[in-house]
């Protein structure tokens, strides 16, 4: 067997890893550390955009796993085509929930309080009290119910909220309530104050909170996007943020990185931070885990955690 293992980390900076498989660095740079050929069990550099994650797939002739560091896939999808039959893909399930959820409630937070308001002031060193909403009894919808919507839930729970309403791909129970299939979506949408997106990015996904999923959420609510930034229609939202009528806190943006001049960074209403949902000190703890984890199970022939797909 093929024991080449590609880490985008030092294998001597991850405890636990198993004996009898070799291991090399490549974090994207331009040369391999070997043939890409010989490559069993491939682990994506991270956040280091699909030309790169992808880049080496056509060679691995001989890969049998491909690990993600993130939760979302779309960044290695249009490699797959090029993977021997049978390659199990993984996400990172459990390593960016803590993360991704704390940022949601930030960005909620910070968007209702005037948190951008406040700094804005305090530059100008101007006293801008007065009454500013509270998250304390808003109808909250999240849109994408998977482990990342579970976590936000989870941290929603102390903040006295009126509702939290979530919605997936289709209808199941869970121990705080229903989950929404997204054919519900357009009767679930007027009766949300805030509407958190934190979906995978698919073909039924692309451009999801469109003209008219934006048109149905009430006047002032506030969307937050913590999935992928083709989610949302770009267009669709600038029409509404421009009219005033609704909000928005976006931690990715369609394009991204948001370019200089594009009228997104100047829209009234909207706060924007730089696809940091996952970037924080809780990443590597995680992630040498969930890659210790994998490596053990797969060196002893026993069956991977959080497998995708498998190509065929």
């Amino acid at each position: 067997m093929t024991a080449d293992v590609w880490l985008p980390l030092p294998a001597d900076e991850i405890p636990g890893l198993p004996d009898g498989l070799t291991y090399r660095l490549w974090d994207g740079g331009p040369d391999y550390p070997a043939d890409p050929a010989d490559c069993a069990f491939y682990v994506v550099p991270y956040m280091k955009g699909a030309d790169i994650a992808v880049r080496p797939l056509a060679a691995m002739t001989g890969v049998r796993v491909v690990q993600t560091l993130s939760a979302g896939i779309d960044h290695i999808e249009p490699g797959l085509g090029a993977l021997p039959t049978g390659v199990r893909l993984c996400n990172a399930r459990g390593v960016h929930e803590a993360s991704t959820a704390e940022l949601t409630l930030a960005l909620i937070l910070a968007s209702l309080r005037g948190i951008p308001s406040f700094v804005a002031g305090q530059e100008k060193e101007e006293w801008r009290s007065g009454f500013y909403p509270a998250l304390a009894d808003k109808s909250v919808l999240i849109v994408g119910y998977g482990s990342i919507g579970a976590a936000i839930e989870d941290r929603l729970a102390p903040f006295e909220c009126a509702r939290v309403a979530r919605v997936a791909r289709s209808w199941r129970t869970t121990a705080r309530g229903p989950v929404h299939p997204l054919t519900e979506l357009p009767a679930l949408l007027p009766e949300a104050d805030v509407v958190v997106l934190s979906t995978p990015l698919t073909e039924q996904t692309k451009g999801l909170a469109g003209a008219e999923f934006l048109g149905r959420m009430k006047d002032g609510a506030l969307l937050v996007n913590v999935a992928r930034g083709p989610v949302v229609d770009t267009k669709a939202l600038l029409a509404e943020l421009e009219s005033g009528r609704i909000r928005a806190a976006l931690d990715v943006t369609d394009p991204e990185p948001l370019p200089a001049g594009h009228p997104l960074w100047h829209a009234p209403n909207v706060l924007i931070s730089p696809h940091v949902g996952g970037s924080t000190s809780a990443f590597l703890p995680r992630a040498k885990a969930l890659i210790a984890r994998q490596l053990t199970q797969y060196a002893a022939g026993r069956p991977l955690d959080n497998i995708v797909l498998t190509t065929g």
